[in-house]
C-alpha cells in the first residue's frame, strides 16, 4: 500500500472514530444512542429470575420433549405478563431459567411461572365446552391435503361426548361469533385467558379424536401440540435458584462502572502516550475504535449487559493494550539494533504477530470454555471477553499497524526521539541491568511454597468461606430507611430458626443482607418479609434483592469449574505444542497455570474471602490470562534459541526474560489500572469479580516471569548438562576462594 492510499485510510479511521463515538453517546437520525439500543441485564435493569428443577425419572428423548413441552407453556404465560424481552431456556437436562426484567412483584411473577395452566375449549360465542383435564394426548401429525403438518388430539370418554355435542353444534352455524377474526364454525382453544387457535369445524367429530389442520409448519405444530399437552405442566417444577433484583441498586452499579470504565481508559491513553510517544497515538486511536466497536457488536448481537459484562468490557480494555505494547517492544529493539525507523517498523510488526497471535489465541481458548461451561452471569462475562480478544487483534494488527506506518514514513514524525529512543540509541523504559531469574529460581520457588503451605493450613484449620451459590441458602436484602441495629433484626426473624448472617450494606449502613444456608422458597421468604415490613415499619417495595441457591446448583457449579479448567489446560497444551513444537514449553506453562490457580485459592483461603459464582470466572480468566503473559517470554525464548550464537540455556532464559519484561510490567499494570477504579468506585457485584481476577493478574506476572521460565530450564537442560554446569560453579568458587586467599596474603 502506497504512502498516499494509507493516509487516505488513516483520515478514513479517524471519522470513523469520531463519528463512532458521537453516535454511540448522542446517536442521530434512526441510530439510537447506545444506551437506548443496549439490553440491560437483571442486575441492572432489575427483575425476576427464577430457575427450576423438573422432578421427573424420564430420560433422554422423552426427558427433552418433556422439557420443551414445559418450557413452551411458561414461555406462554410469561408473554402475556406484559415485561419487555422475557427469556425461557433449558439449562442442562433438567432445569428451565426463566428472566423476567422489569418485574416488581417476585412473588407474583414466580406463582405465575409455576402454577397450573388453564386449557379450556370454547364455541365461537365464548361459552366453554370442555378443559385440559378432558385431553388425553396431542401430537404431531402429517396433514395430507395440504401437504404440511397437524395436530391431533385424543380425549377421554366424557371429553368425547362433550367435544362432538360442541362440534355438532358449531357446525350447525347456529352459534354467532363474539370475537372479530374468529369463525362462527370454530372452537376456539384457549391457554390461560389467550386464543392458541380456533379452528373451523367442517363435520360433527365423534370418537374422541380429531386433528387440527392449517398448513402449520413442523415447529408450528408441534409448539400447538405442546400447549395444548401442557394444559397442565407435563413436569413438575421445584424452585432451586431464584433472585429478585431492585432496579435502583443495579443503576447506581452500573453509573459507577461507567464512570470507573471511562476513568480506567483515560489512564491507559495517558500511559501509552508518555511510555510510547509517536506510537502511543496509535495506541490511543486504535484502542478508542476497539471500545466502539465492540459496544455496538454487543448491541447488534442483541447481548443482554450484566455488570459482570461491564467488568468483561473493561477488563478486556487493559488486556487489548498488550498486543499493542508486544509491538512497539519489539519495534524498539529494532532500533537499538541499528536499523532506520521506517525498517525497524516493517521488522517489529512482522516479528511481533507470531507472538500477539499466540498470546491472545491461548487466551481466548479459555475464554471460549468459560462461555461454554459458565453460568448465565459467568456467560455475559465470558462473552464480552471473547468478543474483545477478538476486536483487539484486529485493532493491533491493521489500525496500529496503519498509523506506526504512517509515521515511520513521515519526515518529521519519523525521528527516533518519537519512538522513545534516546540520544545515546536506549529506549525509555528499558530494563538495560542484566538480570538472573534462573540463578535464583530456587529463592522463588520457596516464595511460592511459603504461600501455598500458608493457604494449605487456613484451609484445612477454618475451611473455604463458601457463599450460598456453594453451599445453597437464601439472601434477602432490604432498604430500612436509617440504620437499625443488626440484633434488633436477629430478635424480629428469632422464630424462623435460620442461624443468619445479617450484614450492613449501602449508604450509611441503611440496608441490610440477610444470609442463610437455608434454602426458603418463595412463600417462605415473604413471610421472613412481612415480618420485617410489620416490625421495622418497610414495605415490600424496599426489598432491593432476593436470591436463593438450591445445595445441587453449588455442586454443579464446583464440577462445572473443574472441568472447565482440565478441558481449557488440555486445549492450551495442545496448542502450544502444535506451536512451539515441543511438550517442555507446554509442561512448564500448564504447571504455572496450575500454580496461579492455587495462589489464587489460597488469597481466598487466607483472607477469608468469599467463594461464591464470580471465584469460578475469576479462576478460569487467571488462567487465560496467566498463559498469555507465558506464552510471551516463552516465544522471546524459542526466538533467541534459534538464533543467539552465544550463550547456554542459562543465560539465553535470562536475556528472554529480561527483553521482554518492560512488556510483561506495562501489561499488568495497565490491566491493574482500569481494575483498580472498578475496585473503588463500582458495586459489590463487580468487586467479586474484579478482586480475584486483580489477584490473579499480579499471580500471572509474577508466575510468568519466575515459575514458568526456570520450570523451562529444569525441563530443557539435559542431566550431562546439569552436571557440567554444577562442576563449573563448583570450580568457580574454588577459584575465588583462592583468589581472596592470595590477596589477604
Amino acid at each position: 500500500m502506497n504512502y498516499k492510499l494509507k493516509r487516505v485510510f488513516a483520515v478514513l479511521f479517524v471519522i470513523i472514530i469520531v463519528a463512532g463515538w458521537y453516535l454511540t453517546l448522542v446517536g442521530a437520525g434512526p441510530i439510537q444512542p447506545l444506551k437506548d439500543r443496549m439490553k440491560l441485564g437483571l442486575d441492572v435493569k432489575g427483575g425476576v429470575y427464577v430457575v427450576m428443577e423438573a422432578k421427573t425419572d424420564l430420560k433422554g428423548d422423552d426427558l427433552r420433549e418433556a422439557m420443551e413441552q414445559t418450557q413452551a407453556v411458561i414461555e406462554e404465560r410469561v408473554n402475556q405478563m406484559g415485561l419487555a424481552e422475557p427469556v425461557v431456556t433449558i439449562e442442562g437436562e433438567k432445569r428451565i431459567r426463566v428472566e423476567l426484567p422489569g418485574a416488581e412483584d417476585a412473588q407474583e411473577a414466580i406463582d405465575q411461572i409455576g402454577r397450573t395452566a388453564q386449557l379450556q375449549f370454547a364455541l365461537a360465542d365464548g361459552t366453554i365446552v370442555l378443559d385440559g383435564g378432558n385431553v388425553k394426548d396431542a401430537t404431531i401429525a402429517t396433514d395430507n391435503e395440504s401437504a404440511g403438518y397437524a395436530v391431533a388430539l385424543e380425549f377421554d370418554s366424557e371429553g368425547s361426548d362433550l367435544f362432538h355435542q360442541a362440534t355438532s353444534q358449531a357446525y350447525s352455524g347456529a352459534v354467532t361469533s363474539a370475537i372479530e377474526g374468529v369463525d362462527n364454525k370454530a372452537i376456539m382453544i384457549i391457554l390461560d385467558g389467550q386464543i392458541i387457535s380456533a379452528p373451523r369445524v367442517n363435520e360433527p367429530i365423534s370418537g374422541g379424536q380429531c386433528s387440527i389442520t392449517g398448513g402449520f409448519s413442523q415447529e408450528e405444530a408441534s409448539n400447538l401440540a405442546a400447549l395444548i399437552r401442557g394444559g397442565a405442566l407435563p413436569l413438575e417444577l421445584e424452585e432451586i435458584n431464584s433472585s429478585v433484583q431492585s432496579a435502583k441498586i443495579g443503576y447506581n452499579a452500573l453509573e459507577m462502572s461507567v464512570y470507573a470504565g471511562i476513568i480506567g481508559l483515560a489512564i491507559i491513553l495517558i500511559i501509552m502516550l508518555v511510555a510510547y510517544r509517536a506510537m502511543g497515538i496509535a495506541a490511543d486511536l486504535a484502542l478508542l475504535l476497539y471500545v466502539i466497536i465492540v459496544l455496538n457488536i454487543m448491541s447488534a448481537m442483541g447481548s443482554v449487559l450484566t455488570l459482570p459484562g461491564i467488568a468483561g468490557i473493561i477488563l478486556s480494555v487493559g488486556m487489548a493494550v498488550d498486543a499493542n505494547v508486544v509491538i512497539f517492544s519489539r519495534i524498539r529493539e529494532e532500533i537499538e539494533s541499528g536499523k532506520t525507523v521506517r525498517v525497524a517498523v516493517q521488522t517489529g510488526f512482522k516479528r511481533a504477530m507470531k507472538t500477539v497471535v499466540d498470546s491472545q489465541v491461548t487466551t481466548l481458548i479459555a475464554a471460549v470454555i468459560l462461555y461454554q461451561i459458565g453460568t448465565s452471569a459467568v456467560k455475559g462475562f465470558a462473552f464480552t471477553f471473547m468478543i474483545g480478544i477478538i476486536v483487539s487483534i484486529f485493532t493491533a494488527v491493521v489500525v496500529t499497524q496503519l498509523y506506526v506506518g504512517i509515521i515511520s514514513e513521515s519526515r518529521k514524525f519519523s525521528k527516533r526521539s518519537f519512538f522513545g529512543i534516546r540520544a545515546d540509541n536506549t529506549a525509555v523504559f528499558t530494563i538495560r541491568k542484566e538480570l538472573h531469574f534462573i540463578r535464583h529460581r530456587k529463592v522463588f520457588y520457596i516464595i511460592s511454597v511459603i504461600i501455598l503451605v500458608a493457604g494449605l493450613v487456613f484451609g484445612l484449620v477454618r475451611g473455604l468461606n463458601y457463599g450460598i451459590d456453594f453451599t445453597g441458602g437464601t439472601m434477602i436484602q432490604m432498604d430500612m430507611g436509617k440504620q437499625v441495629k443488626v440484633t434488633d433484626v436477629e430478635k424480629a426473624i428469632k422464630k424462623y430458626d435460620l442461624s443468619p448472617e445479617i450484614i450492613y450494606s449501602g449508604e450509611d449502613n441503611e440496608q441490610i443482607v440477610i444470609r442463610t444456608i437455608e434454602s426458603l422458597d418463595s412463600d417462605k421468604r415473604a413471610e421472613v418479609i412481612e415480618t420485617i415490613n410489620q416490625e421495622f415499619g418497610t414495605t415490600d417495595d424496599d426489598v432491593v434483592a432476593e436470591e436463593l441457591f438450591g445445595p445441587s446448583v453449588g455442586k454443579e457449579l464446583r464440577n462445572n469449574a473443574i472441568l472447565a479448567i482440565l478441558i481449557a489446560s488440555i486445549c492450551m497444551l495442545i496448542y502450544i505444542r502444535f506451536r512451539f513444537s515441543q511438550w517442555k514449553f507446554g509442561g512448564a506453562a500448564l504447571l504455572g497455570v496450575v500454580h496461579d490457580v492455587l495462589i489464587v485459592i489460597a488469597f481466598y483461603a487466607i483472607f477469608n474471602v468469599t467463594v461464591n459464582n464470580p471465584f469460578i470466572a475469576g479462576i478460569l480468566t487467571v488462567v487465560g490470562y496467566s498463559i498469555n503473559d507465558t506464552i510471551v517470554i516463552f516465544d522471546r525464548i524459542r526466538e533467541n534459541i534459534r538464533y543467539l550464537r552465544k550463550g547456554n540455556t542459562e543465560e539465553i532464559i535470562d536475556k528472554s526474560i529480561t527483553q521482554t519484561l518492560g512488556r510483561s510490567l506495562m501489561t499488568s499494570v495497565t490491566t491493574l489500572i482500569v481494575m483498580v477504579p472498578l475496585l473503588i468506585m463500582a458495586g459489590e457485584a463487580i468487586r467479586e469479580f474484579v478482586l480475584p481476577l486483580m489477584v490473579g493478574v499480579i499471580a500471572g506476572a509474577y508466575s510468568s516471569i519466575t515459575i514458568c521460565s526456570p520450570l523451562y530450564y529444569e525441563f530443557a537442560r539435559p542431566a550431562s548438562v546439569s552436571k557440567y554446569e554444577k562442576e563449573v560453579k563448583k570450580n568457580k568458587k574454588k577459584n575465588k576462594k583462592l583468589k581472596n586467599d592470595e590477596e589477604k596474603k
